[in-house]
């Protein structure tokens, strides 16, 4: 199989890493990618978001598989334009993918599939918007309804913060808040069959004891030594498997990834959000544990035949990933700054620990990779449990040199605590 990636952050660079390994990959093309990702894929300027140039890409390479990562090119429909010249697309169509690029379309599509989530209001005028915070109250919960790269949910206590977040929304979705653990569970479908993976947790907040603003994800861990073992089936049950069945139902057939964001609350399990897409940085501690083959998978979701599919096949060993950021992530992170230690991972820790390369280039001048986003590196590890892939993961980031860079020390200690 040829395939070609759309993106240029860690989770491709983690879905690359997976697809280099797997034996029915004979070709393997990733554009516009990163520096860490030319290690394993040949790469390709492209514009993501520009459908008939990735579809014009793909028709030259003969892809028999593309593979969309990110949510903007899938909310602009990329996935409708490579379909539409007959080559398979793993990612749900434009309209489809609406699930992530709209919140409110999601709670719409969710009362109408019965799926638990919070109660919330959708608002458009200041005047709403006191309305639904003083119907909540504290802690308030405000989300940008489109797309805002995971940092269009404000949390606070602070009714001034709240109504500052949402009166700077074209629409904004107000809700309850919910209690409890919070979980990302990814599950492949085909618009029909719903395959879930196992489940991870990630870390929103920028700072060590889950403080400071909120970020894309600054660390993940799987599995879950604290959740109760039916929760994939639960959940699959309650919410996958009924959002599917719904979109189907609408004439809007999902296929690709569904990511649901969960609380586990008093009252039950909770979605706080769909995404249309593999999560960052869970997607690097998933994807670590998968021993079924990738492509075959993602490829049997694009063809409708993920029925047909043998149960897949995951490690026992637990995974820790976590995120080098750059300084003053999550405000306007410095780039251009030098990347070092990365040929000392690769040397003595590989191949339990190693890097998946987020916001890094390659300088023309000097060769040296410099990081050239936020979140700049996932340094990612497995071990027999999670405090064996801690260690490992931060024995890893510990040789890794970045002036300014920031990463938290805390990332799944409580969890390995009480495993």
């Amino acid at each position: 199989m040829k395939l070609l990636v759309i993106g240029n952050g860690a989770r491709e660079h983690a879905l690359c890493r997976s697809l280099s390994l797997d034996p029915a990959v004979t070709a393997l093309h990733c554009a516009p990618g990163n520096a860490g990702i030319a290690e394993v894929a040949e790469l390709h300027a492209v514009d993501a978001l520009d459908g008939a140039a990735v579809a014009a890409l793909a028709r030259e390479l003969e892809a028999d598989l593309v593979v969309v990562g990110p949510e903007a090119p899938l909310v602009a429909g990329v996935a409708d334009a490579v379909r539409a010249i007959g080559i398979p697309v793993f990612g749900p169509s434009g309209a489809a993918a609406q699930l992530e690029g709209s919140k409110a379309f999601a709670k719409d599509v969710m009362a109408g599939a019965g799926v638990p989530t919070a109660r919330s209001y959708v608002c458009t005028t200041p005047a709403e918007i006191d309305e639904a915070l003083d119907a909540f109250g504290a802690p308030y919960v405000v989300k940008d309804d489109g797309l805002a790269a995971g940092k269009g949910v404000v949390v606070t206590e602070d009714i001034e913060a709240a109504r500052a977040h949402a009166n700077a929304c074209e629409r904004v979705v107000i809700e309850e808040f919910l209690d409890g653990p919070e979980v990302s569970l990814f599950a492949i479908t085909d618009g029909e069959t719903v395959v879930p993976l196992q489940p991870a947790q990630d870390f929103k907040r920028a700072l060590d004891g889950d403080e400071g603003p909120n970020t894309g994800g600054m660390g993940a861990y799987s599995p879950l030594p604290w959740a109760d073992p039916k929760l994939v089936q639960e959940v699959l049950d309650t919410v996958l498997q009924p959002t599917v069945d719904e979109m189907k139902k609408r004439g809007t057939p999902f296929s690709g990834l569904l990511y649901a964001g969960l609380a586990i609350t008093s009252r039950g399990v909770r979605v706080i959000e769909f995404n249309a897409r593999f999560g960052d940085p869970e997607t690097q501690v998933v994807l670590a544990r998968l021993q079924t083959p990738l492509a075959g998978v993602l490829l049997a979701s694009a063809n409708g035949t993920l029925a047909d599919l043998e149960p897949l096949r995951w490690s026992d060993d637990a995974a820790v990933t976590v995120v080098i950021a750059s300084h003053n992530y999550p405000a306007t992170p410095r780039t251009g700054d030098p990347i070092t230690g990365l040929d000392e991972v690769a040397a003595q820790d590989a191949p339990n620990a190693y890097v998946l390369h987020a916001g890094t280039k390659r300088d023309e001048q000097s060769g040296q990779v410099v990081s050239a986003g936020g979140r700049v590196l996932s340094v990612t590890a497995t071990g027999t449990d999670l405090t064996q892939a801690r260690e490992r993961a931060y024995t890893a980031l510990a040789r890794i040199g970045l002036d300014g860079s920031q990463h938290r020390t805390d990332i799944a200690a409580k969890a390995a605590d009480e495993s």
